[in-house]
């Protein structure tokens, strides 16, 4: 499980880059949704990672918007995980 994490980190900082890098040079660009996609199935760590790096989509305020929604939404599904196994041992 921790190396499936790890490898879907890397891949959502792969993708930040490489979008910035397509943005630099005005070229299609990967839908927003395939990032938020990405930060939702665990690579919440590389999303931060890959924005701060490549300073990649810190301004857009829809985006962080949206961003901010499936890290609370993450938070929330964990927060219940935790409690619920505390409340069957």
């Amino acid at each position: 499980m921790i190396y499936l994490l790890l490898i879907i980190n890397l891949l959502t900082i792969i993708f930040f880059g490489w979008d910035k890098k397509l943005a630099i040079q005005y070229k299609r660009r990967i839908p927003e949704n395939t990032l938020l996609g990405l930060t939702c199935v665990g690579g919440t760590g590389g999303a931060i990672v890959g924005m701060l790096i490549f300073r990649h989509k810190i301004s857009k305020k829809s985006f962080l918007l949206k961003f901010s929604g499936v890290v609370l939404i993450q938070g929330f599904l964990i927060l219940c995980y935790l409690k619920f196994f505390r409340f069957l041992v």
